[in-house]
């Protein structure tokens, strides 16, 4: 199954696939709601364990981010309720309490995955993604050869090939073209291909992700009829066959 597919199996009416975000602090729940819209989900937020039953109780999500410690009803016993109310969306616990215990407990409560603070967003991100797949019952992430079209790039050897051709790619285009391939029909902003490609000391105003690009494009797509690297103006870029 294709991210595309993964996706679409996901999405809404509306073409959003919902998140739920229940976080008492303010300046973490404006830092994730804005990164989470950046990459495409709508998300609500929540700010007490009371709203997060109310609004999670629906059923209208494709995952929940939950903190433990939350005012009125703590996050340990809105997962519980929630899985008692039947609802089964993957639900990503976040909490500043990192011991074993506290793990296993939110897990026990019915948690799919637990992160604790302070954490980057590019894993959150990953974890999500994770969430999703797994509820479909696939996950790629070890795929050791990606293909989209007749683009193939094997992880393990290095090689990128498309059709009968060879193509030659330095550390950071193969970097690069991994990322992509690795979530195909998904818009990746600037800033998010800037983390996974080239850390996050990288200079957010560099141009560096638009050069690469180009390069990438010159290799990859244009001597073929079929372009696979589209850019999505005002978001980012992504990569598929249509």
């Amino acid at each position: 199954m294709s991210e595309r597919q993964l996706k679409s199996n996901f999405q809404t009416d509306d073409g959003y696939m919902r998140i739920l975000l229940v976080e008492d602090d303010k300046r973490i729940a404006d830092f994730v709601e804005r990164g989470l819209k950046a990459e495409g989900y709508a998300v609500e937020v929540a700010r007490n364990g009371q709203e997060a039953i109310a609004i999670g109780g629906e059923g209208q999500f494709q995952a929940i981010i939950l903190d433990l410690g939350l005012p009125i009803v703590d996050g340990r016993e809105v997962c519980e309720r929630l899985r008692g109310m039947g609802i089964d969306t993957p639900i990503l616990m976040l909490t500043a309490r990192d011991t074993v215990q506290d793990k296993v407990t939110g897990l026990r409560s019915g948690a799919d995955d637990y992160m604790t603070k302070p954490f980057a967003f590019e894993e959150l991100l990953a974890r999500i993604e994770v969430l999703m797949r797994r509820r479909t019952g696939e996950i790629k992430l070890d795929l050791k050869e990606l293909q989209i079209a007749d683009l193939i790039l094997n992880v393990s050897t290095h090689d990128v090939r498309r059709g009968a051709n060879q193509i030659e790619l330095t550390p950071k285009e193969f970097a690069l073209l991994e990322c992509f391939m690795r979530m195909p029909g998904k818009v990746l902003s600037r800033t998010r291909i800037l983390e996974q490609v080239w850390g996050y000391s990288a200079d957010p105003l560099t141009n560096v992700v638009d050069v690469y690009i180009r390069q990438l494009r010159r290799k990859i797509d244009d001597e073929y009829e079929l372009k696979l690297l589209k850019t999505v103006r005002g978001y980012g870029y992504k990569m598929d066959a249509s």
